[in-house]
């Protein structure tokens, strides 16, 4: 198995709605805002190399939406899903598996491109990947998250009948959704309180297992059990599923990979005087 950082470029968000209830004096000295009150945030994605399998976990916001749309998001950096992939010897039309953590703009525009006034897969060999419960929640959106689900990143994977879902499992103790097998060497972890029924890929690698944060802990910033994003749908349950996963991520050493953290790819949490916090930090390729 080879792993690949994907970097797909950067975009800036509201720092308040970003850190939720916690007070900007505190915020800002983790990720500083500009004048506006925005945050710079990366939208890193995950290249899986697996025997003859080439997974691909999220792709970024995309470049179809109208100028209009991307006046909101400030997107900069040079990096772009394509070149990243070329940078690594790879195309598109080489991916055979596009994972889909949750259906946001951010995390699936890179999904569906533009072939003239078509909307059309973008991975043209590839299988989609999500969850029938997700996929529903996402096409029947709710008044308050209906402008992360755009219909144009969504429906034209299902319409070219390239969509595939990942079976969810019947919920065990204290309500908790047990892991669902994607791979001989990925399973599934599923959480609730971003948005209904998040997939987050675990990878055994060697002796070290990865874990892709998603929006769980959508940077290293975020770790601290307060610091929970006002995107998320159900933050009580955020923060039951978050003070969870950091004890057992700190008592097995996970590896943690951070899609939207601006500067730190990878890190490794401990147990301090303060809680779990984040103890050693280094990039993907530390670790290969």
């Amino acid at each position: 198995m080879n792993l690949y950082t994907i970097n797909t470029g950067y975009f800036k968000l509201d720092g308040g709605a970003m850190f939720g209830v916690v007070p900007k004096s505190l915020w800002n000295k983790i990720n500083p805002a500009d004048e506006n009150n925005l945050c710079n945030w990366a939208m890193r994605c995950l290249l899986i190399e697996d025997g003859n399998r080439l997974i691909l976990v999220d792709n970024g916001i995309g470049n179809k939406q109208s100028e209009k749309f991307f006046s909101h998001y400030y997107l900069n950096g040079d990096a772009t899903l394509d070149s990243s992939l070329q940078q690594l010897g790879f195309s598109k039309e080489d991916i055979t598996d596009v994972f889909l953590t949750h259906l946001h703009f951010d995390h699936c525009g890179g999904a569906v491109v533009r072939d003239g006034e078509k909307l059309i897969p973008a991975f043209k060999n590839a299988i989609y990947w999500s969850n029938e419960k997700h996929w529903q929640w996402a096409t029947e959106p709710n008044d308050r998250e209906k402008a992360s689900f755009l219909k144009e990143n969504i429906l034209p994977i299902q319409q070219s009948g390239r969509l595939q879902f990942i079976t969810v499992p019947e919920p065990g103790q204290n309500n908790v959704l047990p892991t669902a097998k994607f791979t001989d060497t990925i399973d599934v972890r599923f959480v609730n309180g971003h948005t209904s029924h998040m997939m987050l890929p675990q990878i055994q690698y060697g002796d070290k297992t990865i874990i892709y944060m998603a929006d769980l802990l959508p940077s290293a910033g975020h770790i601290p059990l307060p610091y929970v994003m006002a995107y998320d749908m159900f933050p009580l349950t955020t923060l039951q599923e978050k003070k969870s996963f950091l004890m057992e991520a700190a008592a097995n050493q996970y590896v943690l990979f951070f899609e939207h953290d601006p500067q730190i790819e990878c890190g490794i949490l401990e147990q301090t005087e303060k809680g779990i916090r984040l103890g050693r930090s280094f990039p993907l390729t530390e670790i290969l």
